[in-house]
């Protein structure tokens, strides 16, 4: 009898955990991600760090079809091209980031990114048929954040892609530049369980007593109604592996969407928010996708949020922080580069993501 109950128990035990590995497995499955008939005339782009310098090129490349861009912490398109005699990851992890961590208090604006060459070269690299006519900025939403104490991409850097914006046309009062805060290198929120406002540290999500999310979809949508409370929507993880065809891209098998509930029966408008280095999936889980407000404020507001994903790779590509490519190692580095234009494999990706989003459901 006491044997018989040792197996019984024995067999409860091996179910319950065949209940939990599938159960496990259904959570981490993909689907397609599907077709909502979304509005294609109000897509808008946003990133953290190197995800603020993808938004930045995606947003010049694809001026045509989106209507503004949040930039955190980011530098103008190409800014890795700022100087054609110098290898774009040189330019990238100097230049574009803290040109003076190194000259002894010796700092020239030289140093910087030259907002007037990049404007001059987007121009021509229009007119090559590489990117959007830069023309269709002059009415688009710009946002921009520096953090005071950022010294991962110090203030100065940022200041250039304001100035690369207003050398293209665009009026001032379209542009919102904030750098008033006390801030390290953040994503920032108003969350209280999220780091310390001047701390430069993992998952980089800093609390500011500042709605980031709200401030970037507001400045770019105009006047939002309150975040939710709770969810009302879908978070869906898709395959992202049907977007890219070169493992040179960096990107994962998967990425994330959140479809406000009406969004299914109603066309809504879309936002592409992009992780920064060491904050995609493969690094620290979906806490960028689901921490950064994003969903509250989305799904009150009918904005569907498409969070594309890149992972970690040590070897080829060479991508070991898991950032976005704006300096060119999907081409290993070497010439010719066209991380900056519409023939980017990343860029591709999430150009093909949102027009399937605003593709009927067949």
């Amino acid at each position: 009898m006491q044997q018989s109950n040792t197996i019984h128990a024995r067999t409860q035990l091996t179910f319950l955990i065949i209940l939990l590995f599938c159960s496990l497995q259904a959570q981490g499955a993909t689907v397609q991600l599907p077709a909502l008939n979304a509005k294609a005339d109000q897509t808008s782009i946003s990133g953290l760090s190197s995800g603020g310098f993808m938004a930045a090129q995606f947003h010049v490349a694809f001026s045509e079809s989106l209507m503004g861009v949040g930039i955190v912490a980011g530098g103008p398109w190409n800014c890795a091209g700022n100087n054609p005699f110098v290898n774009p990851v040189v330019n990238a992890t100097t230049t574009c980031m803290n040109p003076c961590a190194n000259t002894l208090g010796v700092c020239p604006s030289t140093l910087f990114p030259n907002s007037g060459y990049l404007s001059e070269l987007a121009r021509v690299t229009a007119r090559n048929g590489r990117i959007d006519n830069p023309d269709n900025l002059k009415d688009d939403q710009i946002y921009l954040f520096s953090g005071r104490l950022d010294e991962t991409v110090v203030t100065g850097v940022v200041d250039t892609a304001t100035t690369f914006y207003q050398k293209l046309d665009v009026p001032d009062a379209q542009i919102h530049y904030d750098k008033s805060i006390d801030a390290g290198h953040a994503f920032i929120t108003d969350d209280p369980a999220d780091t310390a406002c001047d701390i430069t540290q993992s998952p980089y999500i800093n609390h500011c007593e500042h709605h980031q999310a709200q401030r970037i979809l507001e400045h770019i949508y105009g006047p939002l109604k309150p975040e939710a409370d709770s969810l009302s929507g879908e978070l869906v993880a898709f395959d992202q592996g049907e977007f890219f065809s070169s493992s040179l891209s960096s990107m994962d098998d998967t990425a994330y969407v959140y479809i406000p509930k009406g969004c299914r029966s109603e066309s809504c408008k879309i936002h592409v928010a992009v992780h920064g280095c060491r904050q995609g999936i493969s690094v620290i889980g979906t806490t960028f996708v689901t921490e950064t407000g994003y969903l509250e404020i989305a799904d009150t507001n009918n904005i569907i949020v498409l969070f594309p994903q890149v992972k970690k790779s040590e070897f080829v590509p060479y991508n070991p922080r898991g950032c976005w490519d704006f300096w060119g190692y999907g081409s290993m580095g070497q010439p010719p580069f066209n991380y900056h234009t519409k023939d980017a494999p990343q860029m591709q990706a999430i150009q093909r993501m949102i027009s399937r989003l605003t593709r009927a459901a067949i």
